[in-house]
């Protein structure tokens, strides 16, 4: 199995998402751009980056240094628990309020309000597990 986040991983989970109507049409309805940095805790940079156009992936690598807009870290076994079984909105929240998914870029609370960006960012994690 190829390690969460790498390069090869993360070009797979850019294929994925863009395959996912759910999550790459949905984001590009509402015009949704963004870099998106994946990462651990206990690291100082993340480990994995998606630069979105539209809804789209258009880049999926390693970090290296691009600025973000969004930069999530969690343990590497509370990754790969939700890619194996993906929370709900209530299950993220609790994982926020726990501390489990933290948000080092990045608003979550204005985030998850939105439904036009709650619905795909949930379905991310389902995507994930795709990988």
């Amino acid at each position: 199995m190829t390690e969460i986040f790498s390069g090869e991983w993360m070009a797979k989970f850019g294929e994925a998402w863009n395959a996912e109507p759910t999550l790459s049409g949905e984001l590009g309805k509402i015009g949704f751009s963004s870099t998106i940095a994946y990462g651990f805790h206990e690291e100082e940079q993340p480990r994995g980056v998606l630069v979105i156009e539209n809804g789209r992936v258009v880049s999926a690598a390693a970090f290296s240094g691009q600025p973000l807009s969004w930069d999530m870290r969690a343990s590497k076994e509370d990754w790969e628990k939700w890619a194996k079984k993906p929370p709900g909105l209530m299950g993220l929240g609790m994982a926020y309020t726990a501390r489990k998914l933290r948000f080092k870029v990045g608003d979550y609370g204005a985030m998850i309000k939105d439904p036009r960006m709650a619905g795909p960012f949930i379905k991310s994690f389902e995507v994930m597990g795709r990988v």
